[in-house]
């Protein structure tokens, strides 16, 4: 079933997953620092777009690479502060990222699990969930937009193997800038 999302105004929120959405993912490794950053083709199209429909947009994105030692926090925060300048250089925007360095994957801030999302919520107390949505390219970003009450949009950037009639897969485009279009 595909959405229309004709409804998507003003006062809605996009919640966006980094890796295999926003920038290209490496595989059996993490995004370590921002030289091994690339954007997507169309990202930063979709980010001006989706600036001008969104209220909210807000990147949740699992970072296990920090837990496990092999990463630098300081190089991903680096990472999300030249990533949101980028955007606002495009006439886009980040509101907020947040991300989880646990290893554990029963920690609440860990996706599918929900910590993020309220926590954005906390910080951005006009978002309403039930005008919300969330764009990732795994069924655990899936999980984590069902868990919170919102819409999903799967990307089949990385994971061809998803059975795309998934039930937490509410709408499935190539890739963001094929959404963005959508919304126009």
């Amino acid at each position: 079933m595909m959405l229309e999302f004709k409804e998507i105004d003003k006062n809605w929120t996009l919640f966006l997953d980094r890796d295999g959405v926003i920038n290209y993912e490496k595989q059996n490794d993490y995004i370590h620092k921002w030289s091994e950053f690339k954007f997507y083709e169309g990202v930063l199209e979709a980010m001006t777009i989706f600036s001008k429909k969104f209220k909210h947009i807000v990147v949740v994105t699992n970072q296990r690479g920090i837990g496990k030692g092999v990463t630098k926090k300081e190089d991903v925060i680096y990472l999300h502060k030249k990533m949101k300048e980028s955007m606002v250089e495009n006439g886009g925007r980040i509101d907020a990222v947040y991300y989880c360095k646990d290893i554990d994957s029963s920690s609440l801030c860990r996706k599918p699990n929900i910590g993020m999302g309220l926590q954005a919520v906390k910080d951005f107390p006009t978002i309403d969930l039930t005008k919300a949505i969330m764009i990732g390219n795994t069924l655990s970003d899936m999980k984590f937009g069902k868990n919170l009450g919102i819409k999903t949009v799967f990307l089949p950037t990385t994971r061809p193997e998803v059975n795309l009639k998934d039930e937490t897969i509410d709408a499935v485009f190539p890739s963001l800038i094929a959404f963005a279009n959508h919304l126009l």
